[in-house]
C-alpha cells in the first residue's frame, strides 16, 4: 500500500456499482495508513462522469461552495467524519455513512449511503441526517437490502460511540485550513478519467 504524501492532490470517487459517478481532487493533510485525512476546498471542481444509473445527485453543481472540508476516514470504517469550515470558521463535525474507503494508485474509493449525524460547533449534542434517505437508495436501486442492513448496524454502532463520549477524530480538534494552498483543478483526474474509460488503467 503507497501512504500519500501530505500535499498530494488525490482524487476522492463515489463508484456506484462498479463505475466512477462523482469525482472530487482533495489534498492529502495526513496519511499513516490508520488514517487518511484529505481537504476538499470550497471552490473544488466536480466532476460528475457519464454513469448508467443516471445523474448524480448534485451533477447541477460545477464546483463545491460556500464551505470547506476536512474528510477523515479510516480503514474498514463504513464512515467517515468530515469537518466543516467556513473560511477559517469551524461549523461542526458532520459524521458520513459511506462505503469502507478502497484505496488506489492516485486516490481511494467510496459512495454515499445516504443517512449521516451532524454535530454543530464544538458541542457534544448530536442529531441524526437524512435516516429516510436508507429507504429511498434501497427502493431506486442504489443500495440492496443486506447493504442498508450493513448500514444501520455502522449507525448503531457509531451513535453508541457518541453516546459514550467516544470521538476517535477528537485529537483534530482546533485544525484549520492553510488558506495559502491553491485550490485543485480537475486537469489529472479528468486525464485519469479518460485513460480508465480507454481501459489503460
Amino acid at each position: 500500500m503507497r501512504l500519500f504524501p501530505t500535499g498530494e492532490i488525490v482524487d476522492r470517487r463515489e463508484v456506484l456499482h462498479g463505475l466512477p459517478w462523482l469525482v472530487t481532487p482533495t489534498r492529502v493533510v495526513h496519511d499513516d495508513g490508520d488514517l487518511l485525512a484529505v481537504y476538499l476546498a470550497e471552490e473544488t471542481p466536480l466532476i460528475f462522469p457519464e454513469h448508467p444509473f443516471g445523474p448524480h445527485p448534485w451533477s447541477g453543481r460545477e464546483r463545491w461552495q460556500v464551505t470547506s472540508v476536512l474528510q477523515l476516514q479510516r480503514p474498514g470504517d463504513a464512515h467517515a467524519v468530515w469537518g466543516f469550515y467556513e473560511r477559517d470558521v469551524f461549523t461542526g463535525w458532520y459524521v458520513n455513512f459511506q462505503a469502507p474507503m478502497r484505496r488506489w494508485t492516485a486516490g481511494f474509493d467510496t459512495v454515499d449511503h445516504g443517512v449521516d449525524i451532524w454535530i454543530p460547533g464544538g458541542g457534544r449534542v448530536w442529531q441524526w441526517k437524512d435516516r429516510a434517505d436508507v429507504a429511498e437508495l434501497v427502493r431506486i436501486g442504489r443500495l440492496a437490502v443486506t447493504e442498508a442492513d450493513a448500514v444501520w448496524a455502522e449507525t448503531r454502532k457509531v451513535a453508541q460511540a457518541l453516546d459514550r463520549g467516544e470521538w476517535w477524530w477528537s485529537r483534530w480538534n482546533g485544525w484549520t485550513p492553510d488558506r495559502s494552498w491553491p485550490v485543485p483543478t480537475a486537469d489529472a483526474s479528468l486525464a485519469r478519467l479518460e485513460i480508465a474509460a480507454g481501459g489503460r488503467q
